[in-house]
């Protein structure tokens, strides 16, 4: 048997940008780091940074919550006994707090939350988990907080510790309605003079495109709490500069584009609530990685937790970027196979 050896995947990576930014999380001007062999997405997403320079307030990215999760499965005789074990987990959960206090200085279990299905117990355990994006954080306090619960409950049994109610990297309706991770939403109003001079359509062609593709169009295929043209390019490009794990963008691409006309200007919006991302832990000590979260501002010494909060505001902001960009384009007839044969080519 051969000795396995680890090798280095070169994958092209180009700055983009700067985006105009404001929110709760990320103010200034930011150019973003994007690797990706889809070459033509760098010159769609600088399109849509190129037009966050000449709105007020550029995009204003919101982060409305954030909270990593890890679900385990316990065994029981029924639902009963179930049941039981729900009510005792609801008057200890402060118990619980302060074990997972104890275990780590930056996990904190914010909620438990269950279902029950015949004999079968599944607690989703969710919990803050500073500048890491958490997954072994929070598999670590999940195994601890089992244990626990199993000697306060010899009724019940070890299960698994994941029963996939988490739910990690699967796009789940869980996940679009509680979520996982950075629950952000970035948005943008460009006056009509903008849109028509520099996306060569009209905000009113925008919206309806949005209605018709994203909303209608999901619908019809069958997704999940998502309804957007293409969140996942963005987000697998910054994953990969900035050292996530890249399957996340599996969850990660659930999210809804909204578009609609504003008096004389285009309001567009990106809601990203699965945005699993981190400043610290597995893949950031790559040089690489360490450079583009240095350059992006997210490895200052800030009160825990702040730099991955900026991090995924930029992250939302470049997909909304991206989104808007391709938004535009399939308003016109041929433009976006024209654009693609243009730059794939110009690329070789």
């Amino acid at each position: 048997m051969s000795e396995q050896t680890q090798q280095t995947a070169p994958i092209p990576l180009k700055w983009v940008g700067p985006l105009k930014l404001s929110g709760n999380v990320v103010t200034g001007e930011q150019e973003v780091p994007l690797a990706t062999f889809e070459t033509p997405l760098w010159p769609s997403v600088n399109r849509g940074a190129r037009i966050s320079t000449l709105v007020e307030h550029g995009i204003v990215a919101t982060l409305v919550d954030e909270r990593m999760t890890r679900s385990v499965l316990f065994d029981a005789h029924d639902a009963a006994t179930a049941l039981d074990a729900v009510h005792v987990l609801r008057e200890r959960i402060d118990e619980l707090r302060e074990l997972v206090a104890g275990i780590s200085r930056f996990a904190r279990l914010l909620d438990a939350r269950t279902e029950i299905v015949g004999g079968l117990l599944f607690v989703r355990f969710e919990f803050a988990t500073g500048d890491a994006s958490g997954h072994n954080m929070v598999t670590l306090a999940a195994d601890r907080l089992m244990d626990r619960i199993l000697a306060w409950l010899p009724q019940l049994g070890y299960g698994s510790i994941s029963g996939n109610y988490c739910s990690d990297k699967k796009a789940t309706a869980v996940n679009g309605l509680l979520g996982r991770g950075k629950n952000v939403v970035a948005e943008i109003t460009i006056p009509r003079e903008i849109v028509e001079r520099r996306l060569h359509t009209t905000p009113e062609r925008i919206a309806e495109l949005n209605v018709r593709k994203n909303l209608i169009g999901t619908t019809l295929a069958g997704g999940l709490r998502t309804a957007n043209a293409h969140y996942a390019n963005m987000l697998l490009a910054f994953y990969l500069a900035t050292g996530q794990d890249a399957a996340n963008i599996v969850e990660g691409s659930q999210g809804i584009t909204h578009a609609e006309v504003r008096g004389d200007a285009l309001y567009f919006s990106c809601t990203l609530p699965n945005l699993v991302v981190g400043t610290v832990g597995n893949g950031k000590g790559i040089a690489f990685v360490a450079e583009n979260l240095a350059r992006l501002g997210c490895a200052e010494d800030r009160e825990p937790g702040e730099n991955a909060r900026r991090l995924a505001g930029i992250c939302a902001a470049t997909v909304l970027c991206g989104e808007l960009s391709l938004m535009a384009a399939q308003t016109n007839p041929g433009e976006l196979m024209a654009a693609h044969l243009k730059l794939e080519r110009n690329q070789r």
